[in-house]
């Protein structure tokens, strides 16, 4: 009798060990799962696929888009979970250090075409759930040779003075003084989503001006608009809700997002929580400008302006309308736009020479275009019109020569994105 007892005891014994151990599998399942949903929201968050995924490929995150830089071109790595030409075969402290260090495989050191600059805010736990997210993508083999800089810039030990001058590593910081919101807005901001990368102007090595610090920057045949809360020429007449809702949609009555913009929009933000767009949007609507940017409007009775009104009225007027108002939902207005008074004409010179399309996302699916003037204007009527453009209906901006709008004229046509 007490052989049964201690045999059946035993068989308990090892019934319930066995779902435990049944249930602590399902449990680390579903902690993995979590981590990588995670890592998939965190890898859009900080618009991975942008670099990292080639114009036209089916192979996500394969690697071999082109990146441009002031010093020449960088061609994005395969970051595709493959152990010879990815990074499969890389530790997890390889990927983290990549990430916040820019140190790639072996302590190889990394360009800041990646942005690690800004990475460097990353938390560890957010670094390893983008891991975990790209071990679960399909392996590419996809050899990818991403140094394409000229000697001796090609040189990545270069890198450590560099770094040296320019990159202070660092987890982000949260500020006691300020609400959980704008402290979510700040860690994205300044982190995954690297708005600097684009939005601050840089020194002649590359490095961030940091006195210029989200005042805009010319690249890539755009010039990525101020930020600051600066009104005439920033975000600073925008509500935070207008400003999240363009992050989102890509629209809003004085603006449309294309170009690089139009990428970031349809490949990073539009995908985003709501509660993390507004905070995005708290963060970077508290951003003060250095000092209130001030320019006088241009008077219209200039040869330049009265040739840029014609211009307009025969070309534009017909979409943007009269006085500059445009078609809500349809044609920005160009009336009061900060993205038309920047510093830099760079962009308005671009959608004007070359055409644009605005970016499609499912809350504004309508993705309205501007056909190419290049065809139909001479470097003088460009710069004529941009000009009125830059200065009409209370606008305020320096006037374009001809000599610009040629030399843009020229640098677009050399470009086959």
């Amino acid at each position: 009798m007490r052989k049964r007892l201690l045999v059946l005891a035993l068989l308990a014994g090892v019934a319930s060990l066995g779902v435990a151990r049944v249930a602590g599998a399902e449990a680390i399942d579903a902690q993995k799962f979590d981590q990588v949903e995670k890592g998939h929201y965190l890898t859009v968050a900080g618009d991975c696929a942008a670099c990292h995924t080639a114009p036209g490929s089916s192979h996500d995150f394969a690697g071999g888009r082109v990146i441009e830089t002031p010093f020449g071109k960088i061609i994005a790595p395969n970051i595709t979970p493959d152990r010879v030409t990815g990074i499969g075969a890389w530790t997890d402290d390889e990927f983290v250090n990549a990430m916040v260090k820019g140190t790639g495989r072996n302590g190889a050191h990394l360009f800041p075409a990646m942005p690690y600059t800004y990475y460097t805010k990353v938390t560890r736990d957010d670094a390893l759930a983008i891991r975990a997210f790209l071990n679960t993508i399909p392996a590419v083999h996809n050899t990818v040779e991403p140094d394409q800089l000229p000697f001796p810039l090609s040189i990545r030990a270069g890198m450590i003075g560099w770094n040296t001058l320019f990159f202070t590593p660092g987890a982000f910081k949260p500020n006691p003084d300020k609400s959980a919101e704008w402290n979510r807005g700040a860690y994205l901001a300044e982190g995954l989503a690297h708005c600097g990368m684009c939005h601050t102007s840089k020194n002649f090595l590359g490095g961030d001006k940091t006195s210029a610090r989200y005042e805009g920057y010319d690249l890539q045949g755009w010039f990525a608009p101020n930020i600051t809360s600066d009104k005439r020429i920033g975000i600073g007449n925008w509500s935070v809700d207008e400003l999240a809702d363009y992050l989102k949609t890509g629209h809003t009555q004085a603006a449309a997002a294309s170009g690089l913009m139009g990428d970031e929009v349809d490949l990073s933000t539009s995908h985003l929580r709501d509660e993390d767009l507004k905070a995005i949007a708290t963060y970077l609507k508290d951003q003060s400008a250095p000092s209130p940017n001030q320019a006088q409007s241009l008077p219209s009775d200039q040869p330049i302006m009265k040739a840029g009104a014609q211009i307009y009225a025969d070309e534009c007027a017909a979409c943007h309308k009269s006085d500059g108002k445009g078609e809500p939902g349809l044609f920005p207005a160009l009336r009061g736009a900060a993205v038309v008074q920047q510093a830099d004409p760079a962009s308005l010179l671009h959608v004007v020479i070359r055409g644009a399309q605005s970016v499609s996302t499912k809350p504004a699916p309508t993705g309205a275009a501007m056909p190419a003037f290049s065809w139909v204007l001479t470097d003088d009527q460009i710069a004529a019109v941009v000009t009125y453009i830059r200065n009409a209906w209370g606008n305020a901006a320096s006037a374009v020569v001809a000599s610009e709008a040629g030399k843009a004229r020229a640098s677009l046509a050399e470009r086959n994105d």
